[in-house]
């Protein structure tokens, strides 16, 4: 399972920015994604990690569904 930033309707999102103010911090809202991670052999994962360090995000490697 992934959980990516949502992407919220306008109605959603003032739902949570209300929130945000009755709480007084900020939400951050995420969606869930039904994903399997892929299992790559070690030189791959170095690769992938050496990339997420160049471009400072993290990357995840899916498989196929």
């Amino acid at each position: 399972m992934l959980y990516p930033l949502a992407t919220l309707e306008a109605d959603k999102l003032s739902l949570v920015k209300e929130l945000e103010e009755e709480i007084g911090s900020p939400l951050v809202a995420f969606a869930a994604v039904d994903a399997d991670t892929a299992n790559l052999p070690k030189d791959q994962l170095r690769k992938l990690q050496a990339l997420e360090g160049e471009l400072d995000v993290v990357l995840v490697a899916v498989g196929p569904n």
